[in-house]
């Protein structure tokens, strides 16, 4: 007897290759695909705060809609909350179990308790976020794991990865007694969202596309290009792993394959281990969404200088790379791995602004937006986080301009009032002569802003505040 199915698509799997539980609906009988419009995301206010992460994501849910269409099925796209929707629609359409894809935040795996609650073994969830079940690597204590070069090593031990599932050829109709009040795919403008351009498309035909271009034209130079600002050397994957437009098995098994054991295989494969590393450690400890890793940084003495905050959100501090990182995350909803590390550390060492800011910032306006790959980053940035940079690592953005963007030519695209200035001054106008600055059409304090900060000074300001408040707690460098 054939089994009805619904399968939820819930935003972080927008694809039907490698796609567990769709597979497990098709092989099962009748496949009922559905997306709810959930207010939580989709309110239009709610949408507006995330405006660039919205709209990679109606073009992913598009692409979607038609990948199922070209099949033989359908998606219904039903509005309304998830927690009443999934239920009602389980018992109007006489559906024997509801399948998707498991989340490991906290506020979802709320969502998911409710429902199954409500739905009991009817509701199952498959794994497919991640290349392994997050929470299953454990030390010989027992405990999670809070360093990531022995996480990274357990890992490679004792993960088997296995070759990705081809996308159905054809699918089921949908039974013609299944029917719901759907509505259409909303536009962008719909959400009172305005339209970037400079966006990447977002889709499975994309992602896939975006894979091959790497692994044609930067994968086998990834170790030397990696961190150069100014190159076109990363994958750019970012944002269809974090909407599963592509699968981290795919992409693993696309790339182990092509550079076959190389540096370039084990140096791009290891950052996928550490997005591994992020999502279980968010796993295991949900309250690191609100709170630093390490518990000697509770209470730390941050600064609420808004005129400070505010040059770090518009890039005019008067660091080029970091005001070329702020006004990329503004322009194209995408910044450099090395600029966002650089980045954060001078908000939150040279500013001494609490880390949780530049998170929430970056998380409203990258289109890789992903609750815990932002939360490792910034935690580690600021120096509290698991398997954090040590607080006493200060990054200066001077010199790591000049080793990552040589020329200039990163600073130069997104600060264009610096565009002319020589390569020698490029990371820190401030200290050309006058007669350069004049050549390059740069006025200090007019055109470009002197450093709001001076760099030394910034530097022990941020070790002195850390060091009187960390040795308070024997904990500081403990994990929690």
């Amino acid at each position: 007897m054939s089994t009805r199915t619904i399968v939820w698509f819930r935003g972080k799997d927008l694809r039907i290759s490698d796609h567990a539980p769709l597979r497990a609906a098709l092989a099962a009988g009748d496949v009922m695909p559905l997306f709810v419009l959930d207010p939580y995301f989709f309110a239009p206010a709610r949408a507006r705060e995330l405006p660039h992460r919205m709209q990679f994501l109606l073009d992913s849910l598009s692409a979607l809609e038609a990948a199922l269409a070209e099949r033989g099925s359908r998606l219904f796209v039903v509005a309304g909350k998830s927690v009443e929707v999934v239920p009602r629609l389980t018992r109007e359409w006489r559906a024997d179990r509801v399948v998707a894809q498991r989340w490991v935040e906290p506020f979802a795996r709320e969502r998911d308790r409710r429902i199954g609650d409500e739905l009991g073994a009817a509701f199952q969830l498959y794994e497919g976020e991640t290349l392994m079940p997050p929470g299953t690597l454990r030390t010989g204590a027992g405990r999670p794991y809070s360093v990531f070069s022995q996480f990274a090593r357990v890992f490679r031990e004792t993960v088997v990865i296995g070759g990705p599932w081809l996308p159905p050829r054809a699918l089921p109709p949908v039974p013609s007694d299944v029917r719901a009040d759907t509505t259409a795919i909303p536009t962008c403008e719909q959400l009172g969202i305005q339209r970037n351009p400079a966006l990447l498309p977002g889709g499975e035909r994309a992602a896939h596309a975006r894979l091959q271009r790497f692994l044609r034209d930067a994968a086998s130079a990834y170790p030397e290009r990696r961190d150069r600002m100014d190159l076109a050397g990363t994958s750019r994957l970012s944002a269809d792993l974090k909407f599963g437009t592509i699968s981290a098995r795919q992409v693993w098994t696309a790339v182990d394959g092509a550079l076959n054991g190389t540096p370039a295989a084990r140096s791009f494969l290891n950052e996928l281990v550490w997005r591994e590393f992020s999502h279980s450690t968010l796993w295991d400890r949900p309250e690191l969404l609100e709170r630093p890793f390490r518990p000697g940084f509770e209470g730390f003495p941050w600064q609420h200088d808004e005129e400070l905050w505010q040059a770090w959100v518009d890039g005019k501090t008067g660091y080029p790379v970091v005001d070329a990182a702020a006004r990329q995350l503004l322009g194209e909803s995408f910044v450099h791995n090395r600029a966002r590390m650089i980045s954060a550390s001078f908000l939150c060492k040279h500013l001494l602004i609490d880390y949780r800011r530049g998170e929430a910032h970056y998380l409203k306006h990258l289109t890789d937006g992903d609750w815990a790959q932002n939360n490792a980053g910034w935690q580690w940035s600021a120096g509290c986080g698991c398997d954090a940079q040590p607080y006493f690592r200060i990054f200066n953005p001077f010199t790591q301009g000049e080793k990552f963007d040589p020329e200039g030519d990163y600073v130069r695209r997104w600060v264009p009032e610096l565009a002319k200035m020589p390569t020698r001054y490029i990371h820190n106008p401030a200290e050309a002569p006058d007669a350069v600055l004049r050549e390059a059409g740069v006025w200090l304090d007019q055109s470009y802003p002197r450093p709001v900060v001076a760099h030394r000074l910034a530097r022990e300001r941020f070790l002195a505040v850390a060091s009187q408040h960390l040795k308070r707690d024997p904990r500081a460098s403990e994990a929690s």
